[in-house]
């Protein structure tokens, strides 16, 4: 699914899958990165502090600036505005 494209009624968008090492966002445990530019349908480009991924925000109301935290590349909190 492009990054436009809309999920079907009642799925949540589709988070492309890692294609290089293990992505920091979707391992076993939680981590804080910040929000670097917010895209179409409730994801986010987020700084790892080793590279840039793409993260749902879906269940939290946060913007560019701020910290989340977010494990299984969900954001599950927003630690700092």
């Amino acid at each position: 699914m492009s990054a436009h494209a809309l999920p079907a009624p009642g799925r949540r968008p589709e988070v492309p899958e890692c294609h290089d090492d293990i992505c920091i966002t979707c391992s076993d445990t939680a981590v804080v990165v910040t929000i670097v530019r917010l895209l179409d349908d409730d994801l986010a480009v987020v700084d790892t502090s080793s590279r840039e991924e793409e993260v749902s925000v879906a269940l939290v109301s946060a913007g560019i600036g701020d910290a989340i935290l977010v494990h299984a590349r969900e954001a599950i909190a927003v630690v700092a505005p």
